[in-house]
Formats: structure tokens, C-alpha cells, sequence
């Protein structure tokens, strides 16, 4: 018998793996299997490293949920702290202060919602607030998306033309419209809610921090 072979048939009885042995000899893992494949004690310890990996799995996955709440917990403080060196930049911009105005009195602010989303049915407010997007904290076009909240009786291409003239976001950018019916028939909308999103965690934060520290600034 070879020598390796000896060496490694030790190695399995003391219990190591497939993965062990071949690290410590270089033999490949086909050639283990082949050795051992028909050693019923080898199916034995086969069988207690599977349980014992089994066991230990929960502990590992939960130190891995924790290592990447922390990296992204990292990640987002990161995000908060390049919101506020940009604010000292921005904080005299009419197109910042507008767009954090608008956001503080139309926009989406739940921390869970890793967007921001403003919705209105003012075109200049959502032509404001795209050119805040773009202009200011830099969103690309094509990441800019519209949706339109729409009565039954008003035609969705239609109303996605107007929008799309009154705000300057390309119809390409327009998503699938969401229709409703009213409480009272002769109250309608005109051209529906337009609601204008990005998808974005480090813009979210960013203007959540702004959108704080520009209270602070009015109030103090």
C-alpha cells in the first residue's frame, strides 16, 4: 500500500474529513472517496461530522446575520456622515433648500423604505423635485422612475404625455399606473397623483440627515 494511502487511512480514523486530509497530504478529494467509499467505519465518521456541522450551522448563521448587520450598519453611518459634510456645502443652494422643503412636507420618510419617493398632483412640484434629483444629489435619469395614480375615467397614455411634458421625465422612465375609484364621482383629479421615486438607501439616509439638520438650522 502506498505510503500516502497508509497516512491518510490514519487521518480518517482519527476522524478528520475529506477536506482535512487533503489539505494536510494534497490527495484529491475522488481519490479519498474511492479509498474509503466501501469502509463502513469511514460511513460512521462520515455521518458524526455531518451531524456535528448540522449543530453547528444555526450558531454560524446567526454570527454571520450579525457580522453583515454590522457592515451594513457601517455602511449606512457612512452614508449619514457624507450627508452632513454635503450639507455644509449645499445648505445655501435655492434647488437644495427647495427640494429639502418639498421632501419635508411630500416625501416618504419611513426609515424602512430604502427610497425616496415624493407624490403630488402639482406638475411644477414634481418638475422641482426631478430637477433636485438630478441636479443636486446627482441621481442618474434613467434610475428616476414615475408612477401615476389614476380615477378610472382618465386615459393612462394620455395622462403619462401630460405628466410627462409638465415634469421633463421621459415617458421610458413612466412604470405601470395604479387605478382607483372615488368616494365622490364628481370630484376628480385632473391628471391623477404623480408619485416620482429613486431606489436608493445612501440617497435615503442623506436626506433624512438633511432633512434634520436643516429643522435644526430654522429652529436655532
Amino acid at each position: 500500500m502506498r505510503k500516502d494511502k497508509v497516512r491518510a487511512y490514519n487521518l480518517r480514523r482519527e476522524g478528520k474529513s475529506y477536506k482535512q486530509i487533503r489539505k494536510l497530504l494534497g490527495i484529491p478529494l475522488g481519490t479519498l472517496g474511492g479509498w474509503f467509499k466501501n469502509e463502513e467505519w469511514s460511513k460512521e465518521i462520515r455521518d458524526r461530522l455531518g451531524k456535528e456541522q448540522s449543530s453547528s450551522f444555526p450558531k454560524k448563521l446567526q454570527a454571520i446575520i450579525k457580522a453583515n448587520k454590522k457592515r451594513w450598519a457601517n455602511i449606512h453611518q457612512g452614508y449619514r456622515d457624507a450627508g452632513e459634510r454635503e450639507f455644509e456645502i449645499l445648505k445655501n443652494n435655492p434647488l437644495f433648500l427647495a427640494g429639502i422643503m418639498l421632501y419635508w412636507g411630500e416625501g416618504e420618510k419611513s426609515p424602512k423604505m430604502s427610497r425616496l419617493k415624493l407624490a403630488n398632483t402639482d406638475p411644477s412640484m414634481i418638475r422641482i423635485f426631478y430637477k433636485f434629483l438630478k441636479d443636486i444629489i446627482k441621481v442618474p435619469k434613467d434610475k428616476i422612475l414615475v408612477w401615476l395614480l389614476l380615477y378610472p375615467d382618465l386615459a393612462d397614455d394620455m395622462q403619462k404625455r401630460f405628466w410627462s411634458r409638465a415634469t421633463g421625465v421621459p415617458i421610458s422612465q413612466f412604470k405601470g399606473s395604479i387605478y382607483i375609484k372615488g368616494r365622490h364621482p364628481t370630484k376628480r383629479l385632473s391628471y391623477g397623483v404623480c408619485n416620482i421615486y429613486v431606489s436608493s438607501r445612501e440617497f435615503k439616509e442623506k436626506i433624512m440627515v438633511w432633512l434634520d439638520l436643516y429643522q435644526k438650522m430654522l429652529l436655532n
